[in-house]
């Protein structure tokens, strides 16, 4: 998933008519070898489609018009705010030189990319992977896969 063209991410895997095996091992073979090819972008739908047959072709399409409605979805502020900030609470930043960062508030940009700004004293010292946790736990909760999104920390 690039998050650079901030565009959502299906994978259609096409000629699935000429399959030999089509158990649920085979699926997950093929699902393994993509993902492990996308690392570490793997939160994304992989359906496997016949356009020959056209098999599957509709929950390609509606699968197209659910990652649309998901980048135009709105969060309220307070919401956001809620969840996250108990989540923080639980698993803080780690300090960095013995300074504590503190993350008072959360919102969601309003731009066309899925993007948050998190607003805290020591923006310098929030890391890669803490960021990915952030990521993450916005993922869960409000469904954003195939959604690339974009964290900001900033100075409040």
């Amino acid at each position: 998933m690039q998050k650079k063209n901030n565009k959502g991410v299906i994978v259609l895997v096409n000629k699935w008519d000429i399959v030999k095996n089509k158990n649920d091992q085979a699926i997950e073979n093929y699902k393994s070898s993509i993902y492990d090819k996308t690392a570490p972008y793997v939160d994304f739908k992989i359906i496997f489609i016949s356009s020959l047959n056209k098999q599957r072709i509709y929950n390609a399409i509606d699968e197209t018009q659910k990652i649309y409605h998901k980048l135009s979805k709105k969060i309220p502020t307070s919401e956001l705010n809620d969840f996250l900030l108990k989540k923080i609470e639980s698993t803080p930043p780690p300090s960095y030189k013995g300074k504590r960062v503190k993350i008072k508030y959360i919102t969601k940009l309003p731009t066309k990319a899925t993007s948050f700004a998190f607003f805290c004293n020591l923006p310098q010292y929030i890391k890669e992977g803490y960021k990915r946790y952030l990521e993450n736990q916005i993922r869960k909760k409000y469904d954003f896969t195939g959604i690339p999104i974009n964290i900001y920390i900033r100075k409040k």
